[in-house]
């Protein structure tokens, strides 16, 4: 009797330990193709593997949302504008030109991520506990922003972007602590704003911005340990972040890890190539 007693705690504990692990986030193997053909820089087969998702499931916000990120970064890999270059230079960053945006991309980046949205608010006006539906709106939140301070240079836009979607994060690690994705959000404000001059900071705290560069740090750590569709960005903002340090070597670790996996996008080959010339 002690011996199936026994059993049948272990057997608990485990599956205990099980369901703590496991995200209730939708986590398709189908969408997470796509993401990993738009971190190659494949952004034809990725706009084809989200359309097949959206034809499928045409309820579901993932797929506008995703769709919406393979036309961002596709934009953002044509101007050029994931140069690390432009994160670890404030003065370049800073006195960046603003980008000439393609009308189409633009256009088509719009329409998705509004259905995303409206779709995903359908969904939490009956539910707003969903936990995919506040993940597409952290999302969308932060594509929003993206798009705002990388391309058409608008920083108080992205800020107020940002803001919006914090409350979608928050309110998703509330009912899903294991969706490390959206620590990605959270991780990206917390690092950046820390690196802002000190009067600007204080402004930025007093207007409600969230800024630990340490905590923000951990935020993306978690992302890139245990995100699933943010994993691979995570790890290059932490590139970003090492390179800021001077930490080479970390740096050359995270590159070459996006590198061999993604090798057809040449980013982290001139990144490679800038840490070590000629090598």
């Amino acid at each position: 009797m002690r011996l199936v007693l026994r059993a049948l705690i272990i057997s608990i504990a485990a599956v205990s330990s099980l369901t703590a692990a496991e995200s209730v986030l939708n986590r398709s193997e189908e969408v997470y193709r796509g993401w990993l053909q738009m971190y190659d820089l494949k952004f034809d087969e990725a706009h084809r593997t989200f359309g097949q998702w959206m034809q499928n499931h045409p309820t579901d916000c993932l797929g506008p949302a995703s769709d919406a990120a393979a036309y961002l970064f596709s934009e953002l890999a044509r101007l050029g504008a994931l140069e690390s270059e432009l994160f670890v230079d404030d003065a370049r960053f800073t006195e960046r030109k603003k980008l000439l945006p393609d009308s189409q991309v633009k256009l088509h980046f719009l329409q998705q991520i509004d259905r995303a949205d409206s779709l995903a608010n359908v969904t939490l006006q009956t539910n707003p506990a969903e936990a995919n539906a506040l993940f597409v709106r952290s999302l969308t939140c932060g594509l929003r922003a993206n798009y705002a301070a990388l391309v058409q240079k608008e920083n108080l836009t992205a800020l107020s972007y940002t803001k919006q979607g914090r409350p979608f994060a928050d309110k998703l690690l509330a009912v899903d602590p294991n969706a490390f994705d959206a620590y990605l959000g959270p991780g990206i404000e917390n690092y950046l704003l820390s690196l802002k001059a000190a009067p600007i900071r204080l402004i930025l705290r007093l207007t409600g911005s969230k800024i630990d560069r340490e905590k923000g740090l951990e935020q993306l750590r978690n992302t890139s340990l245990h995100g699933y569709y943010f994993e691979p960005f995570a790890k290059l903002l932490l590139a970003v972040a090492a390179l800021r340090d001077n930490n080479q070597e970390r740096a050359h670790e995270l590159l070459s890890g996006l590198h061999d996996r993604f090798p057809d996008n040449k980013l982290y080959e001139r990144e490679l190539e800038r840490l070590h010339p000629g090598g």
